[in-house]
């Protein structure tokens, strides 16, 4: 059996029971690799049910910075005996196998062609521990000592990990450490080591940081002004109001008096939360909430609300398999027309894809300026793959002088002067009205706030006139939106191509490498990387300059690819779908595989 053999490039597996304690050994392991200056990507895949239920946490080592992943399992880490004939089939041949070998495994349970390495974990474990809970909890540390040695792991990586964990808690400091070299003595003692696969010290992290979508987004929040945040619990959203709780605590607090200078409201449900939110808009605050596709749905009545009368409020939505309940707990990119077109009648909302914690950060920010500039509500489309997954990504930028954009909003000494004020008229050309604030000036600017139609001047009307100016005002002022979000990035090909693939979101690192493969393979493809909807005049010239456009997207009706037809006219021939929707992560493999097939179909039939 030929053995895989690489040097900082593989990707590991852990299988193991929900509620077991697996989840911060597992993470030990990978900042231990990032320790040694090797990128990790890892991911959690958890059930969205009950304790004892199975979990995987999938780390991809690759010290060329790949982030998505990359398909396939190199070694599998098999702790839970029920998936074990799951878990071993993933591994990929030449592969590895470590497992708890206390207890005798058939023969027919291996793999022939997969190197296995058994660790007696529960005998040691109950050897060296009494408490129940204990032998839990330390037994994923002693896999992971095995490991460190089984892989090359610096043993002086886990001792610094530790002590800043543990730091004043000595107590814990030391027995995790006896059940890390319990793990690496076994292993010195009895097996043969390292594997093929091995870790080796480099310096490919840089000044990356590690942090999770949740977390960036809700940092993001508070640099972009916000202090109202109103929400309803709904996986995977849940940490970002939670997380904008703990930097309130710290940003929003004056140090000397002790005011609080936020308000964080947990609301009856998601219909009542982007109410609240809504009102804080339109109010004057920077406001969000956060939430799910599910929780999209019923919030879809106020949305309409806000788009109508044009109130400024932002709203992560943190992707989820769909519909109804659908999969909590895994990711796609499916509330693309959801969001898109949002409450009933004619809408068009505005849509921001970040791509990673960073852009997490940035879009949030963004956001929060996007809907005071334009008066409407603003979607960041996050999902649970970037969101409740830790990842590598640039540092976060603070700039204690950004100034937040407000937009239009008319001041009382405007007013005063005999400033004309139409709540809902287009002075400037941009469809973008202007607005007044409560209490701005004591008999003037006021104007009744309608989601019924009006005139210019906020009066109540139903004349055709008036309701066609307010939707063709609101059209034309979609389109200035075009020019004000992010613009898309274009990855152009080692060499001239008709052929090109659009991309957005959380399927951009896992298109990153596909595109590289693709190009060793001698396939160019000029790559457009969307970042925001509605799409700027970039995203047609890149159509114009192309006959066959790739749009990789992860859900079953795609989505993305239906926008481009409907906004931009796009002839749906040139427009080729490549769809992943079965909750996981996409992975440059499937990439790769999906565009070579479908370009040899398109070969056969020219």
């Amino acid at each position: 059996m030929k053995r895989i053999e690489a040097i900082n490039d593989f990707v590991i597996k852990f299988a193991n029971i929900n509620g077991s304690g697996s989840a911060s050994a597992n993470e030990l392991f990978a900042k231990a690799v990032m320790r040694m200056g090797v990128p990790v990507s890892p991911r959690n895949i958890f059930p969205s049910n009950i304790q004892g239920m199975p979990t995987w946490y999938e780390a991809r080592v690759c010290e060329k910075g790949y982030h998505g992943r990359r398909g396939g399992v190199d070694m599998m880490v098999a702790m839970n005996p029920q998936t074990w004939d799951a878990d071993v089939a993933e591994i990929e041949p030449g592969g590895y196998l470590f497992y708890d070998s206390t207890r005798p495994i058939p023969e027919s349970k291996f793999r022939k062609d997969v190197q296995v390495i058994g660790v007696p974990l529960t005998e040691i474990t109950n050897a060296a521990y009494t408490d129940p809970r204990q032998r839990q909890l330390f037994k994923n540390i002693i896999y992971v000592g095995a490991l460190s040695v089984l892989l090359d792991l610096d043993a002086s990586v886990f001792e610094k990990l530790f002590a800043e964990q543990f730091k004043g808690k000595e107590r814990l400091l030391a027995s995790n450490l006896q059940a890390i070299n319990l793990g690496r003595d076994y292993v010195t003692q009895h097996l043969a080591y390292p594997l093929g696969l091995t870790v080796r010290q480099s310096d490919k992290v840089g000044d990356q940081i590690f942090t999770d979508g949740n977390s960036a987004l809700a940092l993001g929040c508070i640099y972009g002004g916000a202090t109202v945040a109103a929400w309803y619990p709904i996986t995977p959203s849940s940490s970002v109001p939670e997380n904008f709780q703990k930097y309130c605590d710290k940003f929003r607090v004056d140090p000397n008096t002790g005011q609080h200078y936020y308000a964080i409201v947990q609301a009856e449900d998601e219909l009542a939360s982007i109410g609240m939110a809504i009102g804080a808009g339109w109010n004057g605050a920077r406001a969000f909430t956060a939430t799910s596709g599910a929780g999209i749905s019923l919030m879809t009545e106020f949305i309409g609300l806000a788009y109508f009368a044009e109130i400024p409020v932002t709203l992560i939505n943190v992707q989820r398999g769909g519909p109804s309940t659908g999969m909590p707990t895994r990711t796609q990119q499916s509330d693309l027309l959801s969001c898109a077109y949002a409450s009933h009648g004619d809408t068009r909302h505005v849509m921001l894809f970040p791509q990673d914690p960073h852009e997490c950060f940035e879009h949030a920010a963004a956001a929060l300026d996007l809907a005071d500039r334009l008066q409407t509500p603003i979607f960041v489309m996050s999902d649970l793959d970037i969101g409740m997954n830790q990842r590598l990504c640039k540092p976060f930028v603070w700039d204690d002088a950004r100034t937040y954009d407000i937009g239009k909003v008319m001041t009382a000494a405007e007013l005063e002067a005999g400033k004309d004020f139409g709540r809902y008229n287009d002075v400037d050309g941009d469809g973008i009205p202007w607005r007044t604030l409560p209490g701005t000036h004591p008999t003037k600017g006021s104007y009744f706030t309608r989601g019924t139609s009006k005139d210019a001047y906020a009066r109540y009307s139903e004349r055709g006139p008036d309701y066609l100016y307010n939707m063709e005002r609101l059209l034309k002022k979609f389109k200035t939106a075009a020019d004000l979000v992010p613009q898309p990035i274009l990855h152009k090909a080692a060499q001239p191509t008709r052929l090109g693939v659009i991309y957005f979101g959380s399927t951009t690192p896992a298109m990153r490498e596909a595109l590289d493969v693709l190009e060793a393979d001698g396939v160019h493809l000029d790559g457009l990387r969307l970042q925001a909807f509605p799409f700027p005049a970039s995203v047609n010239k890149f159509l114009e300059e192309h006959d066959t456009v790739f749009v990789v997207e992860q859900n079953r009706d795609a989505q993305m690819r239906a926008l481009l037809v409907n906004e931009l006219d796009a002839n749906p021939k040139q427009l080729v779908k490549v769809l992943h929707y079965d909750g996981t992560p996409i992975t440059a493999r499937f990439i790769v595989s999906a565009i070579a097939t479908k370009l040899a179909l398109l070969k056969e039939t020219v």
